[in-house]
């Protein structure tokens, strides 16, 4: 492995950054929500904080103690969390760019550490085979998910932070409520260790990718794998999704960076199911490019046509469109009802909090 980040621009023509700096192999890289920084994490026990420029002027952050394995920003930009081989996750603040607290109860390495996306609380994922959710406030563990039966490679927040989705070497991904810390789905789509995971921005698909050297893409409101995707000849060890949801990139042990294009994100819902019903199906296609922008990968559709098709026939597919948009119309009212639900159960839960903090208070007072 080098130890230089490269900052690939999607311009044809356009040449990458290579930003040096570390003395041993980058484990982790990601920009910041204003796209102004970035931040990278290494074997060499650092985290530098970079401006993306010709220049590559850094910071370094030095607290580690081992292998930095990943860093995360808080959507406002303000907070860096990283997690280590040191089995400890650390925040900082990118600002006044200085350590703040470090969290500590993991007992084996640390492979992922996630803001939430209200920065309230964080994730993350170890090889002690559990999946720990944290206040930041109070800097305390507020449970461990122990289903996992391997270790736990990654993990992520749903964008609204309702609950979270993990990957592991037990070749599944399983979905959590972080309010009421149980499990909603469990897939078991890979056949080996499921190394990285990536919510789309709509909320409704994830995105893995496996030794078995495979991307998939599930949909969460069926709860089914969608795409099963061939690119990477080797191992796939990440993938993320653009914050559009335009696009995806993925990285494999094949050297190799792809970047792929979405066919799910401009069509609604509804254009989803009705390729599942006409027998879609999906086949990656690899371009060549230029050495300073490697690979490049794009999704296209290929439609079964049933020439053969009758007046009854198309009339039935009529009355299934008009039943698919009739579902659909329903399950955004309750998408909608559920909406409101976790609205007013969230000012309940602060009424509460601040009644008990109030009634602590008048207890001490009259203690003393």
């Amino acid at each position: 492995m080098d130890s230089c980040l490269k900052i690939w621009s999607m311009k044809p023509q356009m040449r990458a950054y290579c930003l040096v700096g570390h003395k041993d192999a980058v484990m982790c890289v990601q920009f910041s929500p204003s796209g102004h920084l970035v931040a990278s994490g290494s074997r060499d026990k650092t985290v530098c904080l970079w401006v993306p420029s010709v220049k590559g002027e850094s910071t370094v952050f030095k607290a580690h103690t081992a292998t930095v394995r990943s860093v995360h920003f808080s959507s406002d930009g303000q907070s860096l969390v990283t997690a280590s081989d040191d089995k400890t996750i650390k925040v900082w603040t990118v600002h006044r760019q200085k350590f703040l607290f470090s969290l500590s109860q993991h007992i084996n390495w640390v492979r992922c550490a996630r803001f939430s996306p209200d920065g309230r609380l964080i994730a993350s994922a170890s090889d002690d085979k559990t999946v720990k959710l944290w206040d930041k406030t109070s800097r305390e563990c507020i449970h461990s998910f122990c289903e996992h039966g391997g270790f736990a490679n990654h993990v992520e927040f749903h964008p609204s932070g309702t609950c979270i989705a993990a990957a592991g070497t037990d070749k599944t991904v399983k979905v959590w409520d972080v309010r009421m810390n149980r499990l909603l789905q469990h897939y078991q789509v890979h056949t080996a260790a499921v190394n990285s995971l990536s919510f789309h921005p709509s909320g409704n698909y994830l995105i893995t990718a496996s030794n078995d050297s495979t991307l998939k893409i599930l949909d969460l409101l069926e709860g089914r794998l969608l795409y099963t995707l061939h690119g990477h000849q080797g191992p796939a060890t990440c993938v993320a999704f653009s914050r559009t949801g335009d696009f995806f990139a993925s990285g494999g042990s094949d050297e190799q960076v792809m970047v792929w294009k979405t066919n799910f994100s401009a069509a609604d819902y509804d254009g989803v199911l009705k390729t599942h019903k006409s027998g879609a199906t999906v086949d990656g296609t690899h371009h060549r490019l230029p050495p300073e922008m490697d690979c490049g990968v794009h999704l296209k559709k290929t439609k079964s046509q049933d020439t053969g098709r009758n007046h009854e026939r198309q009339e039935e597919d009529v009355h299934l469109a008009d039943t698919l948009e009739h579902i659909i119309g329903q399950l955004d009212v309750l998408t909608q009802t559920v909406s409101i639900l976790e609205q007013r159960l969230t000012l309940t839960e602060n009424k509460l909090k601040e009644f008990l903090e109030n009634q602590q208070k008048i207890i001490q007072n009259k203690e003393n």
